[in-house]
């Protein structure tokens, strides 16, 4: 008998990509393969993050405690996390910060010596590796107007200060997942959903007057569909924003239509919605999701072939790999 392989090709394909959203299809899976997906980009995808504060001096409102907080969710250019190392796995530094492999070093340093309020703002802090900042929210359509100061030009707040209030502080920035905290997330959202197959039994359906159709149409929370103004046929507009709530079924239901309406989920595809929080981009965020789930699926096969060595080779196969 021969063996059957359920081996499968899943597909991307892009529908909308910014900077910091994406959009896309996955198509020939299944939706433990998809939330696998969704759970290495929200918790498995290394960014970096604040995660050590010394403070020099703090003569602000808010305590040292808050401020370090403050400092550790504010997000930072991540494109050579992937390359960097753990710091608890570096072998190069004691963990004080002075190391180009798995740390970078800020420094802030803000004194208000006028009536007016200082804001200070992620752009006051500076960097010891020009590649790590934190993200700059600004709109580049904005720096045609030198008269429009909007908040996020400013930067996200840290802390404000009055006359003689100062804030001098040092932080080392670290490698790390979201697994471990937050902070180190670099989505802000990602979700998916079953794509809608949507069908209407056009029989049935001619049978309803114009407003008995119209009040079907209504019934439904989204606008999935409407009325061709040139035929009067109900028509599916937008089958995505179905949210699987039933309630165009119900409502054919009571109108005495059963049947009038046939949705079902297509369960090997789905539509990601993925939003960054601009550690990286989007688009760089499913890459490195993709790569990481590429490496613990290998690492369980590697597993499943260890113990299958072991159950054949016995000690012979303990001492082939060195242990």
């Amino acid at each position: 008998m021969e063996s059957v392989s359920y081996q499968r090709f899943p597909k991307i394909k892009i529908r909308e990509m910014k900077d910091d959203y994406l959009k896309f299809e996955l198509r020939e899976t299944d939706a433990s393969m998809a939330n696998a997906l969704r759970r290495v980009m929200i918790a498995e995808v290394p960014t970096i993050a604040i995660d050590l504060v010394e403070i020099e001096v703090n003569s602000s409102v808010l305590n040292d405690e808050f401020i370090a907080h403050r400092l550790g969710l504010i997000p930072l250019t991540s494109e050579r996390a992937m390359g960097m190392r753990f710091s608890r796995d570096c072998d190069a530094c004691d963990g004080d910060g002075q190391c180009e492999y798995c740390s970078v070093e800020f420094h802030l340093r803000a004194k208000c010596i006028t009536d007016q309020t200082l804001d200070v703002t992620s752009k006051d802090l500076y960097s010891s590796d020009h590649a790590v900042t934190p993200v700059d929210f600004s709109d580049p359509s904005d720096d045609n107007d030198p008269f429009e100061h909007t908040e996020t030009q400013r930067g996200i707040i840290i802390v404000k200060l009055r006359r003689g209030q100062e804030l001098r502080l040092r932080a080392i920035a670290r490698k790390g997942i979201g697994k471990d905290h937050a902070k180190w997330s670099p989505a802000a959202t990602v979700t998916f959903m079953y794509e809608p197959e949507i069908h209407i039994n056009e029989d049935l359906m001619e049978t309803l007057t114009l407003e008995e159709k119209l009040s079907w149409i209504e019934s439904s929370p989204t606008k999935v569909f409407d009325i061709d103004k040139v035929t009067q046929q109900v028509v599916v507009v937008d089958p995505e924003a179905y949210t699987y709530d039933d309630e165009v079924i119900k409502k054919a239901e009571a109108m005495g239509k059963r049947g009038l309406i046939d949705i079902r989920a297509k369960e090997d595809s789905f539509i990601f919605t993925v939003e960054s929080t601009g550690a990286i981009k989007a688009s760089q965020l499913v890459l490195n999701a993709i790569e990481i789930l590429k490496q613990k699926l290998d690492a369980v096969r590697l597993s499943d072939d260890t113990v299958e060595a072991d159950d054949q080779f016995g000690e012979l196969g303990v001492h082939m790999r060195g242990g």
